[in-house]
């Protein structure tokens, strides 16, 4: 079942090269866009300068082009 998900980061989580066994940092992708998820491939970065605060955004299915863009009402709490 296909479901619309918030994503509003504009930023990788970076897991520090301490925390990881082989000493090296890692990037996970938390905009949502990348193609090497869980990883970041810096997909983030083209968010950042087509995106604009106050638009809620709607990509295609392989996160590549913005295929709808329309004005964000934040959800209601539950």
């Amino acid at each position: 079942m296909p479901r619309m998900v918030r994503l509003t980061s504009l930023a990788p989580h970076k897991i520090e090269a301490k925390d990881i066994p082989e000493g090296k940092a890692l990037f996970v992708c938390t905009c949502g866009l990348s193609q090497t998820l869980p990883w970041c491939d810096g997909s983030h970065k083209a968010a950042r300068v087509h995106e604009q605060p106050g638009s809620l955004y709607i990509y295609d299915h392989a996160r590549r082009a913005i295929v709808e863009q329309r004005p964000d009402a934040e959800l209601p709490a539950p």
